[in-house]
């Protein structure tokens, strides 16, 4: 589990470098979509560090409706307001709605879920071969 967290914080820190260094050096569209998408990547990877033994496919469909909670949220107007406050609350809340970023999440998700899965399989297929057999008293095959 331990090790799970670990991989997570690891994809966080990977994550946040992405967009930081993306903004940096880019303005306009690719630092806005990127963002959204690396955002939800940022969610997918938050999630695992909460629940390091959650399936990929339920955490990317906790991670999109998390984003687009959020993203809902902003029609209220509260994050724009807290946005005006906080440089914090205006990356982790955004300021003002927009339907592309709606789009943009499971562009950041959706990947992640697939690589994840056939990095999960590959390993349980190596693994389970690995270990065949090597309990007493369990059965074969």
């Amino acid at each position: 589990m331990m090790r799970g967290r670990l991989s997570a914080f690891a994809a966080v820190v990977v994550v946040l470098g992405l967009a930081f260094g993306i903004r940096a050096v880019s303005d306009g569209g690719l630092e806005q979509y990127s963002g959204t998408a690396l955002y939800a990547s940022l969610i997918y990877a938050g999630v695992f560090l909460l629940w390091p033994a959650i399936p990929p496919v339920r955490a990317g469909v906790l991670a999109v409706g998390f984003c687009w909670a959020v993203e809902f949220f902003q029609l209220t107007g509260v994050p724009a307001a807290l946005s005006e406050q906080s440089p914090v609350a205006r990356l982790v809340l955004g300021a003002s709605f927009d339907w592309v970023d709606v789009a943009w999440y499971p562009v950041g998700v959706v990947p992640l879920v697939v690589l994840h899965r056939l990095v999960s399989r590959r390993a349980a297929g190596s693994g389970a071969t690995a270990g065949r057999g090597s309990r007493v008293g369990s059965p074969p095959g």
